[in-house]
């Protein structure tokens, strides 16, 4: 049985990941969500110091607290960012990275890479007006689906998305991802794609090509960009088939 910790997202917490974590640990694995300092029960923690090294440090210190080997480390988007940043300084605690409708990150990237120039000018002037100057509202719905399906997402897990989600440090987009960006050679790779990132997978994109070519394994699963929450069940068939 496999030793999963699950790295939810951005505005989430260790709650985006309950139900699959259950339907883990009834099918005999570990599963531990864990929230990243700033967001959710840590929201007082964070502060305009809050960056992707405070992210990566919350995972390695906390695989390494509670002195796990042979982790399973699941990331859900955002979280690539700090994931492929811990994933490079695990060691041989490491054996396995899945990243959920999401990609490793490459040295010397930062979370606004991933958006137009003007997309980012707009995040930047939405911290300043609405966060205090280094936090990140949740967008409207309507925002969020312009970048990642909603596909499963009905009126109620959307209310309870919007009332439990948490203003993201923004410090954690900005910083550029340092030291080293690749697990060990003996570490298992494995995506597990949602609607819009298999459609871009198989359109031949290139940056995304090699994801889909050893050693990386690849699994789709029908759903929008929140599967924890659109179907969380089918999220952990998917995970413990990864794994066996």
């Amino acid at each position: 049985m496999a030793t999963f910790v699950l790295v939810p997202g951005a505005w989430l917490g260790a709650w985006a990941w309950e139900d699959t974590a259950r339907a883990l640990r009834e099918r005999g694995h570990t599963a531990l969500p864990l929230t990243l300092t700033g967001l959710a029960e840590r929201a007082d923690q964070g502060g305009p110091e809050t960056d992707l090294d405070t992210h990566i440090a919350d995972i390695t210190g906390f695989v390494e607290r509670t002195d796990l080997r042979d982790v399973t480390l699941v990331a859900h988007s955002y979280a690539a960012a700090p994931v492929t940043g811990a994933a490079g300084r695990l060691g041989d605690r490491l054996e396995r990275v899945i990243y959920v409708d999401s990609a490793p990150f490459a040295a010397d990237m930062c979370m606004l890479d991933l958006m137009p120039p003007q997309a980012a000018d707009q995040l930047r002037q939405q911290v300043d007006a609405a966060g205090d100057g280094w936090r990140l509202p949740m967008p409207p719905f309507e925002v969020l689906g312009s970048s990642g399906s909603l596909d499963g997402l009905d009126e109620g897990r959307r209310d309870a998305l919007r009332s439990r989600a948490t203003p993201q440090p923004f410090g954690t987009y900005v910083q550029r991802l340092t030291g080293p960006a690749e697990p060990g050679p003996g570490v298992d790779r494995v995506l597990v794609a949602c609607r819009d990132f298999t459609g871009l997978l198989d359109a031949g994109v290139p940056m995304l090509a090699y994801l889909s070519q050893p050693p990386w394994r690849r699994f789709d699963l029908p759903t929008g960009h929140w599967p924890m929450l659109s179907a969380p069940a089918e999220l952990a068939r998917v995970l413990d088939k990864a794994v066996s």
